[in-house]
């Protein structure tokens, strides 16, 4: 494993902190890669291979309270298919799109969420009936997830969340869905890493174990959360990510 021993004792802990965070909130698991770069000094190919194989396990996470809630299963399927085709369509095209812009898009989508859901009153979620999107638009939605992170390398979380709470969506099937994402978005991104030779399958493996433990805590921790807590959780988070995704482009 490419990172020292020194360095482990930092990041380690912070891959499990980052996995309690996906449990938690969905959003978290864009810790990943710059903790692998900055702290642990992997070459960054190498941390966007292992992050995307390593998102793989924490979303098995999701499939606890999927499989309590058929229904909720139902309309996360449209979603996670849209997502699978998504990312490999952006993984064949991330050569040709100008990444600075594209983060330029996913932050001001994230901040512009965060802003709004800690402004936006929690009863709106707490009834989800009036306000569900049919299959097609979940297919449409998750293609654009998978697309974005193949592109940007944010990961499925960051993206889907944020549109989910913009499309007036409950706040629990967004943090929900947004961990079972990462799973069709790995699968598909993984691969072409692997095809491409910059995939370190032991490295993977160990921040995936890592961030499963830790999703397996925050999942725990968000079911002690009311509706209104969870939202205003995940949205101080957004508007957290959003900031520091507007630091790295203005520095």
């Amino acid at each position: 494993m490419p990172l020292t021993l020194t360095a482990a004792w930092i990041v380690l802990p912070a891959i499990v902190m980052a996995g309690g965070l996906i449990g938690a909130t969905g959003i978290g698991g864009v810790l990943l890669v710059p903790l692998l770069t900055t702290l642990g000094g992997v070459p960054l190919p190498k941390a966007i291979a292992a992050a995307s194989l390593g998102f793989a396990l924490p979303a098995l996470v999701a499939l606890r309270p999927l499989r309590r809630e058929p229904a909720l299963t139902a309309r996360c399927l449209p979603l996670l298919a849209g997502a699978l085709v998504g990312a490999a369509g952006g993984a064949f095209f991330v050569r040709w799109i100008p990444g600075t812009v594209l983060m330029a898009g996913v932050t001001a989508l994230v901040l512009f969420s965060g802003w709004r859901g800690l402004r936006r009153p929690a009863t709106a979620s707490a009834h989800p009936a009036h306000a569900l999107l049919p299959p097609a638009a979940l297919v449409g939605v998750g293609a654009l997830v998978g697309i974005g992170s193949a592109l940007t390398g944010t990961g499925g979380p960051v993206l889907v969340i944020p549109l989910l709470m913009l499309l007036g969506q409950p706040v629990l099937f967004a943090v929900i869905a947004a961990q079972a994402i990462q799973l069709p978005v790995a699968l598909s991104s993984s691969t072409v890493h692997a095809l491409a030779g910059r995939l370190d399958l032991g490295l993977a493996l160990l921040c995936g174990v890592l961030m499963l433990a830790g999703s397996i805590a925050g999942q725990r921790m968000a079911m002690r959360l009311d509706t209104r807590q969870l939202q205003r959780l995940v949205s101080g988070l957004l508007l957290a990510v959003g900031a520091w995704f507007a630091w790295l482009l203005f520095n």
